[in-house]
């Protein structure tokens, strides 16, 4: 599917976001990364309010660090999903979808220990790390890679298009 006006390359990164948002695994991220979401809120409003009540000073602490970039990690990975879910409904071009603004931000600072902290924060910690890590591998494999592994333009069909464009046949 050829786009005037749209180089090459850009088409092809165009079809590759479209293609991964159409796709099963996008589905299943997709589900994956909202229930975590409600599943999170859900633990933090509720029992992770009384959780974090018997916890010691320290622990108290590691547990308001760890539940911040828990909240952080996930509004991410929603937030990149929802841009890919755009793109599929057609509300967002593939092309606006590659804005670095998009892009997941890299993870800051140390962890916690996670000894002290309440074992449902420890499980959501894990799983949303796991989560954030597939989906930066996408979002790298999508947007980043994706210069790297396009297919490269024959030199005669470059040649070709110039010469088409300059006498407009």
């Amino acid at each position: 599917m050829s786009n005037p006006g749209v180089s090459e390359a850009a088409q092809w990164r165009a079809d590759v976001i479209q293609d991964f948002a159409r796709s099963e695994l996008f589905e299943r991220t997709f589900q994956e990364g909202m229930e975590l979401v409600e599943e999170t809120a859900a633990y933090l409003d509720g029992a992770g309010r009384q959780d974090s009540k018997l916890l010691s000073r320290n622990a108290a602490l590691a547990y308001a660090s760890e539940s911040m970039r828990l909240t952080t990690r996930l509004m991410q990975v929603a937030s990149w999903l929802l841009v890919q879910r755009a793109v599929r409904e057609g509300h967002m071009a593939p092309a606006a979808a590659c804005d670095a603004s998009y892009r997941l931000g890299g993870e800051s600072g140390a962890a916690a220990s996670r000894e002290a902290l309440p074992s449902p924060l420890s499980q959501l910690l894990e799983r949303s790390e796991r989560l954030y890590e597939r989906v930066r591998h996408l979002d790298r494999r999508m947007y980043v890679e994706a210069d790297d592994n396009q297919p490269a333009t024959s030199p005669v069909l470059a040649q070709m298009a110039r010469l088409k464009d300059a006498f407009g046949h």
